[in-house]
């Protein structure tokens, strides 16, 4: 059975980013995939202090990080799944803050030790698992793609975990309602890009 972890960064309940990876789910489930939604804004993930101890740590695997909090139980989830979902609304011209600071304690995926001028992926020379990347703007969607740097964060997100993307939904004006529900369009976006991930 292909196992698929959403990962969500999204502040809202319900919104747009909610529904989206909902109506991706609600697809996966239907073709016999295990599906599992971590929700960034309920999970305990502390803030990286850049110390890089988990970077010092030579091995393809990730590291483990100082910190006790329920990021370790996050990487377990991430290593044994089949492909992602990741996802993140725009804030700011970015990903979430929630969305961020999940990234940032993502160094466990890289050697990097301090005599050395850049990282080193360690998951750089494994088969890349599948990954689609989900978010919204409140601008229009091409704008969104183009000026703001959210897909490269989920698209650099994808990489540290070993991960390349299948397919990128990107949802425009969502801001003009208090309540948005996602189109007809959108949903059928969202079921093609599932049945890619299985």
């Amino acid at each position: 059975m292909t196992r698929i972890l959403a990962i969500n960064g999204s502040y809202r309940k319900n919104g747009v980013t909610d529904q989206v990876v909902g109506t991706m789910t609600e697809a996966l489930k239907a073709s016999g995939a295990e599906v599992e939604i971590v929700l960034l804004r309920n999970y305990p993930v502390e803030f990286c202090t850049n110390c890089r101890k988990c970077a010092q740590q030579p091995g393809d695997g990730p590291a483990e990080c100082v910190l006790e909090d329920a990021m370790q139980d996050l990487i377990d989830k991430i290593e044994k799944s089949d492909g992602y979902i990741l996802a993140s609304p725009t804030n700011f011209g970015s990903v979430t803050a929630l969305f961020k600071r999940f990234m940032e304690r993502l160094v466990v995926y890289a050697y990097w030790p301090w005599d050395m001028n850049s990282p080193q992926y360690r998951k750089a020379k494994v088969p890349k698992k599948k990954t689609v990347l989900v978010s919204s703007s409140a601008a229009p969607g091409l704008m969104g793609r183009l000026f703001f740097s959210t897909l490269k964060e989920l698209k650099t997100t994808a990489k540290m975990i070993g991960a390349a993307p299948v397919g990128t939904i990107f949802t425009g004006l969502i801001a003009t309602a208090p309540h948005p529900v996602i189109s007809e369009k959108v949903q059928a976006k969202a079921r093609v890009l599932a049945a890619k991930l299985v």
